[in-house]
Order: structure tokens, then C-alpha cells, then sequence
């Protein structure tokens, strides 16, 4: 490739990032004399990605709570519209982040930069109605749930299936006596894995009743210990924060979440990409999610999916419970999580019906099949 190709390359969320940084290393791998210039986290900061705002910024969860976010987002926006008039990138790899990256597809196509769109919002869950807007904007949909393509098609996006890129990242060899053995948990201990999110906000909501919850869970668990493994996005010192003040020891570890994931017995954990990490593990869980009130109640009118977890939605059932909104309450919490820890055979019936969730996700190879189609559109192979 020629040293002088720019591609942009915007994630702003924490699994975004994580994505991101497997694509921009296997575009490397092919091409390492490419540029990446954009929004990320740390995870594409390492792979060498030139950033100008950071992910964790501008990471947003609910419809009212991106007002807060305001001010970062249009500083983000305009230094985007700037590098793209002046820069004039070879093309522009848009993850996600619909409110944002779909404004800055408009800009894009004005500007004859060729936009790769990874990571399908979730138009089948709400505002389907953006897919018009992708038709007129976007080059290519690479997707992710292969019940995504017929979507699109029947609008006549060029779209492909390319498989989830977490099963690129995952370590599905992994044992449970190997994570324990690596995380030094004894073999015999109660394990409970504390994932409050990826956003600043999500933390500040999600953290204090699961402390809470893992208090209660204490009691009638005795010998159960805590590990909290740290998104890519957050900052050690917000998390630290709640931690010292419980009651408990918990360890909060830093870039080892799929290892916590398969030492655990259970999992609590917030609604998102989480839910499918955990799935992926094979582990039980109780999935959380709390939104502002304003957020929750217009979420209740345009969406349109059954299930909030991903986890669940992949399987088609309800396997793990959900608890929403008024129900995030450190004793239900506790009990849910109670009721699944007391039941083997609850516990054996979750993990088989995660034994599949592997194969509906399309097998690895989604970072390496992304980059191949970025390096198509910049007419390099």
C-alpha cells in the first residue's frame, strides 16, 4: 500500500475499540504502511492509531444521557469534519456509534471518501428506519449477526456477513482451571465476575447495588470472592472509588475480562457486548440495565426487541435473567444470582444453551475478512 493512504476510523465504545484495534492490526499485517487517524480507546491507541479524542469521552448509554455528552461530541465532530476536508482520507471505517458516525457518513460521501461501515447499529431493535439513511450513505455493511444481512438487503445495501469479531479476540481454548490458575482462584472457591459496564455513567448507576448485591451474596455464600475485571474505557480511580467503600475484598483486575468470565460461577453484568463474552464463556449470569427515567420510558416505545440482553437475544430465549430499570435492587440482584448458584441443573441447562452461540456468530476470522474488504475499497488488492 501506498505510505501516503489515510484511512479514518471512529469506534466510540469499548467494545468498538477492542474491534477496532483487530482490524486496524490485520489491515497492518497486510498493508504496514497504512495510517489510522480518528476516535478510539486504548486498545487502538496501542496498535498505533493516531487519536484525537478518546472513546471513554464520548460513550454514551440511554437517549436523554447523551445531552451531558454534548460539548465533547461536537468538539469530536467538528475535528472530524476538519481532518476530512483537509486530510482527505482514502476511506473511513465508521464502528457503530449510529448518532455520531452516521452524520459523519453524510459529510464523508460530500467528500467522495469511501465509508466501511463494521458493526451494524441495531436497526432491529430500534429506528429500523436509518437503514435508508445508510443506503444513501454508506459503501459497505460488514455485519456481524448473519440476520443482519436480509435487512439490508431488501434496501439494497452492498452488505456481507462477516462473522463476530470476539471470536477472534477470545481465548475459546481457554479452560476454567486454567483462568483460575492464571487469576490465582482456588480450585474449589465461588467465583462471582462484577461487569458494571463500559461508561463512565453505566459505573456510576451499576456499581453501587452490585456492591451491594455482592454483600448480600457473601452471606450466603461465605467462601465466594469478587473480581471486577476493568473496561478498556474507564479509568482505575473511578472504579476504585466504589470499591474501597464496601465492606468486601474485591480485586479489579485490568485488561483480563474473558479469563474472569471463565473462572466465574456466575456473572453480574450489564447489559451490552458483556452479555455475549459471557455467553461465549459459557457462564451464567444475571444481565442489569438502568437508564435515566425519560431514557427507559422512550426506549419503551420504539423498541422493538423482546430481550435486552445480547446474550439472550442471540440464544432466542430468555436463558439468563433480566432485571430492568426498578428491578436493579441489590437484593433481587443477590437472589437471582442465589437461585442460579443453588440449581446445578439451572446452571447445566444455561451453559447448554450457550454451547451454540459459537457457531450462530459465524467462527473466527471477522477482523482478517473486514480488512480484506477495507483494502478492496482502497483498490490495493
Amino acid at each position: 500500500m501506498d505510505s501516503k493512504k489515510k484511512i479514518l476510523i471512529v469506534a466510540g465504545e469499548s467494545s468498538g475499540d477492542l474491534y477496532g484495534a483487530r482490524l486496524v492490526e490485520a489491515v497492518l499485517s497486510l498493508s504496514p504502511h497504512a495510517e489510522f487517524y480518528g476516535i478510539g480507546g486504548r486498545e487502538m491507541e496501542k496498535m498505533g492509531v493516531n487519536l484525537f479524542f478518546s472513546s471513554s469521552a464520548l460513550s454514551v448509554v440511554g437517549i436523554t444521557e447523551v445531552l451531558e455528552k454534548m460539548g465533547p461530541i461536537y468538539r469530536a465532530w467538528r475535528e472530524m469534519k476538519r481532518f476530512i476536508l483537509t486530510q482527505r482520507p482514502n476511506l473511513a471505517v465508521l464502528i457503530d456509534y449510529p448518532g455520531f458516525n452516521l452524520r459523519l457518513a453524510k459529510v464523508l460521501q460530500e467528500h467522495a471518501v469511501p465509508v466501511l461501515y463494521y458493526v451494524s447499529p441495531q436497526v432491529w431493535a430500534w429506528r429500523p428506519r436509518r437503514i435508508r439513511k445508510i443506503a444513501k450513505r454508506v459503501d459497505k455493511m460488514a455485519v456481524i449477526f448473519p440476520f443482519e444481512v436480509s435487512l439490508y438487503q431488501r434496501k439494497g445495501v452492498d452488505v456481507e456477513f462477516v462473522g463476530h469479531p470476539l471470536l477472534d479476540i477470545l481465548e475459546e481454548d481457554l479452560t476454567r482451571e486454567q483462568s483460575r490458575r492464571r487469576l490465582g482462584v482456588p480450585v474449589g472457591s465461588i467465583l462471582i465476575g462484577l461487569l458494571p459496564g463500559s461508561r463512565e455513567r453505566e459505573v456510576k448507576s451499576l456499581l453501587p447495588p452490585l456492591l451491594e448485591a455482592a454483600e448480600i451474596l457473601n452471606r450466603d455464600f461465605p467462601s465466594c470472592r469478587f473480581l471486577l475485571p476493568l473496561a478498556s474505557t474507564l479509568e482505575k480511580r473511578l472504579v476504585q472509588g466504589y470499591v474501597k467503600g464496601s465492606q468486601l475484598i474485591i480485586d479489579v483486575v485490568e485488561g483480563r475480562t474473558f479469563e474472569v468470565m471463565k473462572a466465574s460461577d456466575i456473572l453480574l453484568v450489564a447489559s451490552g457486548t458483556a452479555t455475549l463474552e459471557g455467553a461465549l464463556a459459557g457462564v451464567p449470569m444475571v444481565i442489569i440495565y438502568r437508564v435515566s427515567p425519560l431514557s427507559y420510558v422512550i426506549g419503551r416505545i420504539v423498541v422493538k426487541v423482546k430481550y435486552i440482553g445480547l446474550a439472550n437475544i442471540v440464544v432466542g430465549r430468555k436463558v439468563v435473567p433480566e432485571l430492568i430499570q426498578g428491578e436493579v435492587r441489590p437484593f433481587i440482584i443477590a437472589q437471582e444470582a442465589g437461585n442460579i448458584l443453588r440449581d446445578p441443573l439451572r446452571r447445566e441447562y444455561i451453559q447448554k444453551e450457550f454451547e451454540g452461540v459459537s457457531e450462530k456468530l459465524g467462527g473466527r476470522g471477522a477482523s482478517q475478512r473486514v480488512a480484506q474488504i477495507a483494502l478492496q475499497m482502497m483498490g490495493t488488492v
